[in-house]
Formats: C-alpha cells, structure tokens, sequence
C-alpha cells in the first residue's frame, strides 16, 4: 500500500488504490478529488490572512483512475472577501469544477463568545469499520479511519461518526484542518444511508461544506442524516464536529436509482 492518496506525476497527480470509490472499480471517491482540490485552493496566495468558510465542488463525470489536473484561480480578489475558482481535469477531460469562498481573519471586538457545543461521545469509544465494504475497498476504507458512536454503515438509518485520515493527500505533506474536513464530508450520504446498497445507487454529484471555524485535531465527526423522495433525489446533511464542538455543516445531493 502507498503512503498518499496521490502520487505527483508531470504536472498532475496520480491516483493510488487509497483513491478509489466503492461504487466502481472504474471512478475515484469524490472525497479523495474534493481534498486534493482544496488543497490547491489553499495554495493561492493572498496578500493577508484568510479563513475558507465554504468550499462547493460539482462533479460533472465520474472522476476516472487517471491522473488529474487539478488548477485554482482567485477570480474576486478582495482584502476582506476572496472567491477561488477551481477545476478538475482528467485527459483534458473537465471533470470537477467547483469555489471556495474565503473571509478575512481578524479579531471583532464587542461580539459574544460563541456558544460552547457540546462535541458527540469522542472516538477512542466508537465501533471501527470493520469487514464491511460496498462493492469495493477504496478511499473510505483504506485512506480513512472510522469510529462510529451511533449508528454504523453496515445500519440503515443516521448515524455518528468520527473520520480520520490515515495517510496524507499528497507524500510528505500534513493534511491541513480544510482537507480533512472535506475529505470526511463526503461520507455524509453512506454513513447515514437509508438505502440497501444491493437494491440503489445513491451518488452525490456536489458537496457543499460551510465552516465557521477551521478544525483542530486528526479527527473530524459527522452527525449525517439523509433522505430521500419518490422522484428519485435527495440530501445527505452533516453537522460537523471536531473535539471541541461544532466547526459547521455539510451537504450532498444525492441521485437515487436501482440497481
């Protein structure tokens, strides 16, 4: 087994078996392509400090098991608002596109201390993911590590659970809090599936994830719920946590068929 999701190749990346989706042997885990994306997001400069408060990526085809070019381009630069616009290629193939919107960090003086939440019971108490698998191990199984505290994916219905990278991005890298937070959100509509995996399909074409604050710590929880409607839609929502309380939210559409 490799030591990153990613290996650098030319001026791309390659994908390694840590990358791969359970629903195909054939696409990435969009949670694998929405952290490589935002790190390069994290890589455009700004002239001071800036807080990624809300990163939406759409992905316009399976992402394939190729090297991807990933790019990002501040397209409203500002001192206080910055909007970063990001694409995702594969054989000049558009694949993934998608922005991060980021604020100013600073200090507000006269604003009330924000309201301590109370984080899920913590990991070191939660049940593993175990043997349990989709149709193929891959980026939810092998790149991350999961502690369930309520519920648990081989369940139907919400459930709690605490996700931790087990190896970097890209090599020799520390994944920084916006990674992890997006690597993990993307695992809100499988955690919390009300829908037998041997009967539907439910793949999320985007990810949203809005933050009031950045992450601390290796471990990220989502509190996931999700539903579904007859015409064949639906949503998966994540409150997310770190082990100090709520960091933000996330949110997937999802696209319901048979199987």
């Amino acid at each position: 087994m490799t030591d990153a999701v990613f290996q650098p190749e030319g001026e791309g990346w390659r994908p390694t078996e840590l990358a791969g989706s359970p629903w195909s042997s054939e696409s990435l885990h969009g949670g694998a392509v929405a952290a490589l994306a935002a790190r390069e997001a994290e890589r455009v400069p700004s002239e001071g400090p800036m807080i990624p408060v809300r990163l939406t990526l759409e992905l316009l085809a399976p992402p394939p098991i190729a090297p991807l070019a990933v790019s990002a381009a501040l397209v409203r630069p500002g001192r206080r608002v910055q909007l970063i616009e990001l694409t995702v290629a594969a054989d000049d193939d558009l694949i993934a596109r998608g922005r991060v919107v980021r604020l100013r960090h600073g200090r507000v003086d006269g604003l009330p201390e924000p309201e301590p939440g109370r984080p899920p019971p913590p990991p070191e108490g939660g049940e593993p993911l175990g043997e349990w698998r989709a149709w193929a191990d891959g980026f939810h199984s092998l790149a991350m590590e999961h502690r369930f505290v309520r519920g648990h994916m081989k369940e139907i219905g919400p459930a709690t659970d605490w996700l931790r990278l087990r190896v970097p991005i890209v090599p020799d890298e520390e994944p920084s809090p916006l990674q992890r937070v997006v690597a993990a959100a993307d695992h809100g509509n499988g955690v919390s599936r009300i829908l037998d995996f041997t009967e539907h399909v439910f793949i999320n074409p985007d990810l949203t994830v809005h933050l009031h604050r950045l992450p601390v710590g290796e471990w990220i929880c989502l509190d996931a719920r999700t539903t579904v409607q007859p015409e064949g839609v639906g949503m998966a929502e994540c409150a997310l946590h770190d082990r100090d309380g709520p960091v933000g939210r996330s949110v997937q559409s999802l696209l319901v068929t048979s199987t």
